[in-house]
């Protein structure tokens, strides 16, 4: 089964790559490495002794596409081609928009065009806004959203569903990611951000090893348990697997739309991911507290039943296992 991954140097879709590759699927992918580094095809070469086809190009080039799905008989789509830092999309919500949202409808009008009609797609925790309860469930109210980034995706998510109903043989899954951390336990891929990170997770690893002299926590007078924000951290290698899941669920499936939560169903705070960074890993992080930052809220977390049921995945790698991984990746990154 050939399986096209967009952003596939990228940290969910790298990883998601290697998971793949190792059961057997073969992967044709494309990246324009606005966010990413070529060296990740050749570390994820290392790990699976398996390449990708790999193109480098832009979804928006509708040309670029269409030479994909000529050159290669395609079963199914992974989307993971988008920008995702809350913060910059509050300041560049145009790109955003163009990247995130006209580059979905560039890739599912050539679908359309060479009948592929399965497709996986990335979504986030962000479209439920600010949610009145948690855990969050998939039948929460979505809409509200408090940035470009997670409008982005919310308008996406309207897109695809709009898709299944005008055409019953769109094989769709939506996952809402929550907060991805971690790396490969190799060390040979993980998360490394082109310039100053927008995630917790490669910004304590980056002052960790001194390559960043402090970190900032962007507000301790939240409503929460030590004024931090709370979110579900979920291990990247976990949310890899689960697309996996995906896989086989849409190829067991006649069509439609599916939505899945993808967390572990814990909160931790800003603060107790740094205590347990330190203490795991036995270093010291500097931080120090900053304003609240915009588009951001104070607590959330999944709940993750359906997918645990209807994929039999589960997140089986803990606070631990994310800490001890991202720094391991750090130390290793050359």
């Amino acid at each position: 089964m050939k399986i096209f991954v967009t952003g596939c140097c990228g940290y969910i879709g790298s990883h998601t790559c290697v998971e793949l590759l190792e059961k057997g699927y073969e992967v044709i992918g494309l990246d324009n490495f606005s966010n990413s580094k070529r060296s990740v095809l050749d570390r994820i070469k290392q790990i699976t002794n398996k390449e990708i086809k790999f193109y480098e190009g832009d979804m928006l080039d509708r040309n670029m596409l269409k030479k994909i799905f000529t050159e290669n008989d395609i079963d199914m789509v992974i989307d993971f081609a988008a920008y995702k830092a809350v913060g910059d999309s509050v300041k560049k919500p145009v790109e955003y928009y163009t990247n995130n949202v006209s580059s979905v409808l560039t890739l599912l009008s050539v679908m359309q065009e060479y009948n592929v009609k399965s497709l996986v797609f990335s979504s986030s925790a962000t479209v439920y806004g600010v949610p009145k309860i948690v855990p969050i469930t998939e039948e929460a109210e979505i809409g509200g959203t408090t940035n470009p980034y997670g409008t982005s995706k919310l308008y996406v998510e309207g897109i695809l569903k709009d898709l299944c109903i005008s055409d019953p043989e769109f094989k769709i899954c939506v996952f809402r990611y929550f907060n991805p951390v971690g790396a490969h336990q190799s060390g040979l891929i993980g998360e490394d951000p082109n310039g100053i990170p927008a995630n917790l997770m490669p910004f304590i690893s980056k002052v960790a090893t001194g390559e960043l002299e402090c970190l900032s926590v962007f507000g301790n007078d939240y409503d929460t348990k030590d004024g931090t924000g709370v979110r579900d951290y979920i291990h990247i290698v976990d949310l890899a697997k689960a697309h996996i899941s995906g896989v086989e669920k849409l190829n067991n499936s006649d069509g439609g739309l599916l939505i899945y939560n993808l967390g572990t169903g814990v909160g931790y705070s800003v603060l107790e991911m740094i205590k347990a960074f330190e203490r795991v890993n036995n270093v010291k992080v500097n931080y120090k507290i900053a304003p609240r930052r915009e588009g951001d809220i104070a607590e959330c977390f999944a709940d993750s039943t359906k997918a645990n049921k209807e994929l039999n995945w589960k997140a089986e790698l803990g606070l631990d296992e994310m800490c001890r991984d991202a720094y391991n990746f750090s130390l290793k990154k050359y």
